[in-house]
């Protein structure tokens, strides 16, 4: 299984931060190799399950996920369908001293298909320093800079 824990601080609020994050259906207009994003039903006003649309050249999947949102604190998102094996990601969202968010950040998967266990496996890093950058740069697209 891969895994992937980071802290990050950004010049963000806390709500700017969790808004992004939750905002699922917007995904494929900024997320890498997402072409499709959709929150299919809301469960309550906190749950909600969403599928997405993953491809590079000729691979296309589509991942089914359920997430659970703790307003502006935390997002877990729980595999339900789709080509992985296990799939957890966890995003934690605090305001530090200075009025930014700290974000904690977790992933952990592992696909059924041991060939693209081994193709994950070499691009593991870079993959997640894309994403984790695509949102890094659509806060600053939407909420501007910090020095704005």
């Amino acid at each position: 299984m891969l895994s992937h824990f980071e802290q990050k601080e950004l010049p963000y609020t806390v709500e700017q931060m969790f808004d992004l994050v939750a905002g699922v259906d917007k995904y494929h207009e900024f997320a890498p190799w997402c072409v499709a994003s959709r929150i299919n039903r809301w469960e309550g006003g906190s749950v909600f399950y969403a599928d997405l649309v993953v491809g590079y050249k000729v691979f296309r999947e589509k991942f089914s996920s359920k997430v659970i949102l703790d307003p502006h604190e935390e997002i877990s998102i729980e595999y339900q369908e789709g080509p992985l094996k296990n799939l957890t990601n966890h995003w934690r969202f605090k305001e530090s001293e200075n009025g930014s968010c700290l974000i904690d950040f977790s992933v952990e998967f592992e696909f059924e298909n041991m060939a693209l266990q081994a193709l994950a496996n070499m691009f593991f890093q870079e993959v997640v320093r894309r994403m984790t950058g695509a949102f890094e740069t659509r806060a600053h697209q939407l909420y501007g800079s910090p020095t704005d």
